[in-house]
């Protein structure tokens, strides 16, 4: 199993997109999830100055992250048919830029406050089933993220999509939205299995459910050999808030735990 590890630009959030970029590629990271943060960022000439800074460092994009991730409940998953049409075309713009820059998975957080929801879960997989096979199309994988407070939040309903659709799903783990809600990151793993490809790598302890890599208690060993049991073929992208690095200098840190373990 060959995992790289990479780290998410939105850890430097709300530093602008290239800027947080170059930062990070003058750090030594070298493999990215790019995190939109407006529409500008998906036009060309900005989708040329990130490819600029990632061929001028020897670097990759994995995945995308699109900032319009608090809004799909009303975009994908309420009554009104035809706003899912409309948006199912402005995520293609998305998928646009994903190839632009050399990226193969996107992000989604899905339906929050679904406990108000009449959508039925089976409306909510062929739904997302549209907006997987719209991605394949183009050459992205759109990856169902577990997140806190979205119907994502739940193993059960994880693993409910992964049997409904098959291989027309995907996942990403994310450590400390499991934490954030509750959940068992390691149960959420078993949830996605084999259609897990993407991992939002945190860390957490009885104080924090947002720490970088190395600064918490999560048992990495248990989750690497989860992941060789699924045949884990995707690789590490390090995901905290702002908040989670006191000092550059921690980043760096928490770099080189993660090319340890990951060795």
């Amino acid at each position: 199993m060959f995992i790289r590890y990479g780290i998410s630009t939105a850890c430097l959030y709300p530093q602008e997109t290239t800027q947080s970029l170059a930062k990070l590629t003058n750090m030594g990271f070298q493999l990215f999830e790019i995190f939109f943060n407006t529409y500008s960022e998906l036009r060309q000439d900005y989708l040329k100055n990130l490819k600029l800074i990632l061929d001028s460092s020897g670097s990759s994009v994995k995945s995308i992250h699109p900032f319009t991730s608090g809004f799909e409940s009303m975009m994908f998953f309420s009554d009104y048919d035809n706003r899912f049409t409309d948006s199912l075309d402005f995520y293609r713009r998305y998928f646009e830029a994903a190839n632009h820059i050399g990226a193969k998975i996107l992000v989604l957080h899905g339906q929050r406050d679904y406990m108000l929801s009449k959508l039925s879960e089976q409306e909510y997989f062929e739904r997302y089933a549209l907006l997987y096979e719209a991605g394949r199309h183009c050459g992205i994988q759109v990856a169902q993220e577990n997140v806190n407070r979205f119907r994502s939040e739940d193993p059960g309903f994880i693993r409910r999509m992964r049997d409904y659709l098959g291989d027309s799903c995907c996942f990403v783990l994310d450590i400390k939205q499991a934490v954030r809600a509750g959940k068992d990151p390691y149960e959420m793993c078993h949830a996605m299995g084999d259609r897990l490809v993407h991992i939002h790598l945190n860390d957490n302890n009885e104080k924090s459910d947002c720490l970088l890599p190395g600064e918490g208690s999560m048992d990495y060993a248990r989750l690497m050999n989860q992941l060789t049991e699924y045949g884990y073929s995707g690789d590490f992208i390090i995901e905290v808030y702002r908040t989670s690095i006191p000092k550059m200098e921690h980043l760096v840190e928490s770099r080189h735990f993660v090319e340890q373990f990951v060795k």
